[in-house]
């Protein structure tokens, strides 16, 4: 199904519901009853797509109680008396008034659960682009890439490596032209499958690429891949399936080839899965002295099972040096039955991680599921929550609670909470740490980017806390990935059915 509120631009959100009819709760769980709900209850007093009518305001630009999911809720749980409108908690469960509220943000931010922009027209706009302290351009590096690619790492004689998922490395030379995919990397598989939603899932895909921080010393490259293989466990004969996990492998490249490949992070076959390499994560980053961070995501038989289990090695982040081996003071070293390497737990879908090293700390961006996409602070041993808790609500329109499913008790104490909330989820992707004199304005904040929303943003953080928020670029593209080149200037990584771009950032002042 395409997207609902792109279709409602030309049917009436109660139209379309009634077209729909029962249907779209059983397609789309939580989506389709707080469509139900707003069309109910709502659209009569601020119209069936959100352009007021007689009896009420409408729901599109300035909102005068505010336009944040909380003051959203707030709003239609309060009521305004005075003005006509009743307090919603007498009649609606709190559930019901935050997958309303969810409903809501999502029109007015165009961003939609269904909906991936895989084939929405890249916008690149022409000539100086204007941001609150910082003017730039944007210049295309190089286009007609796959259309799924992953990762892009500049390499200091200006060119870039690249990721492309489903077919190899190549290498895009300073003037942009694009290599032959390199000769010996591991393996990896094209064919994909597609289940309710208009995107490919499969196994056995490239993941991230970086060079050594001493890269032009030792030649080495750092691979980050979904290992694949068949007949390999028991998950994989019983179903006659494919398996695969996440697997770093570092390498050199010489006359177009990849060689001296050695293996530092894989883990055991009896946890490789058939769940979707969508959902494994697979960023890498480097930190102080030599060690080097590494997520994997939800890959285990379900989206909850084995996330807060140490003993497996999905939905962690994982800390090692760069030669593989696990230092010594990692968080659960030594505890029985723990997976020696973890340094975080309680992830879902990791997109991006980042060292700051101005601040010592480790920074990542996750998926949450409906809402609640996150900036996180990762702090060693600490449980960032997934599935026992969520800022977001479960497709099926429930509050995120598999705790009483698995057996777990927690207080709520024991959940490490986001830095930065993002709700309406803009499927937040990669970001980078802005350091260096070309964009000496933005210093030290957070660039990150985002897929559905197909937007840029600029977070101002101090002491841990997001003060400022900048939409650099809006409905521009779905960015894949993002680097700084050696000069400082911001690549970008766009993802486009008809053809990825590498793109780059520079300074107008």
């Amino acid at each position: 199904m395409n997207s609902l509120y792109r279709q409602a631009s030309a049917l009436s959100l109660v139209t379309l519901f009634s077209i729909l009819s029962g249907s779209v709760s059983a397609q789309l769980g939580g989506v389709g009853q707080s469509m139900q709900s707003y069309a109910e209850s709502c659209a009569v007093c601020h119209g069936e797509n959100l352009e007021g009518a007689a009896l009420g305001v409408p729901l599109l630009g300035e909102l005068r109680h505010g336009d944040s999911f909380d003051e959203i809720v707030s709003s239609i749980g309060n009521g305004f008396q005075s003005a006509g409108m009743p307090p919603w908690r007498d009649t609606m469960s709190e559930s019901d008034i935050r997958n309303l509220a969810l409903f809501i943000t999502e029109t007015r931010a165009n961003v939609s659960y269904s909906d991936f922009n895989y084939d929405t027209p890249i916008a690149i706009p022409e000539g100086r682009i204007a941001s609150e302290l910082q003017d730039f351009r944007i210049e295309t590096i190089v286009a007609d890439l796959d259309a799924q690619p992953f990762s892009i790492a500049p390499l200091p004689d200006g060119s870039i490596i690249l990721t492309e998922k489903k077919f190899g490395v190549r290498l895009i030379s300073p003037n942009g032209v694009k290599s032959e995919y390199l000769e010996g990397t591991p393996e990896v598989f094209s064919d994909t499958y597609k289940i309710a939603v208009d995107q490919e899932w499969g196994v056995g895909w490239l993941f991230d690429i970086q060079p050594h921080p001493n890269y032009e010393d030792n030649g080495w490259i750092y691979l980050y891949f979904s290992d694949r293989c068949s007949d390999c466990n028991d998950l994989s004969r019983q179903s006659g399936q494919a398996v695969s996990m996440n697997k770093l492998v570092r390498g050199r490249i010489e006359n177009g080839r990849w060689i001296d490949q050695e293996t530092l992070w894989e883990a055991d076959r009896q946890f490789y899965s058939f769940t979707t390499d969508v959902a494994a994560g697979g960023r890498i980053a480097f930190g102080e002295g030599g060690q080097l961070y590494l997520s994997v995501g939800m890959k285990g038989p379900s989206n909850f099972e084995g996330i807060q289990d140490l003993s497996t090695p999905w939905g962690k982040i994982h800390r090692i040096y760069d030669d593989g081996s696990i230092p010594q003071d990692n968080p659960f070293i030594g505890r029985e039955g723990s997976y020696p390497s973890i340094y975080t737990y309680g992830h879902r879908s990791p997109q991006g991680l980042e060292y700051n090293f101005t601040t010592g700390d480790l920074w990542g961006t996750e998926h949450g599921p409906r809402g609640g996409d996150e900036v996180n602070r990762l702090l060693p041993g600490r449980n960032y929550g997934w599935p026992l808790y969520s800022l977001g609500m479960d497709y099926d329109g429930t509050p995120v609670d598999y705790g009483r499913e698995l057996g777990i008790a927690f207080e709520l104490s024991d959940i490490e909470q986001p830095v930065v909330d993002l709700t309406p989820s803009p499927a937040v992707s990669s970001f980078v740490i802005l350091q260096g004199n070309q964009f000496s304005r933005w210093n030290g904040d957070y660039l990150v980017g985002s897929l559905k929303a197909r937007s840029l943003y600029r977070l101002v953080i101090e002491n841990n806390r997001l003060v400022h928020r900048e939409t650099l670029l809006e409905e521009f593209s779905r960015i894949r990935d993002i680097e700084l080149d050696r000069s400082g200037n911001i690549l970008l990584l766009l993802e486009h059915n008809a053809g990825s771009q590498i793109v780059r950032l520079v300074p107008e002042d």
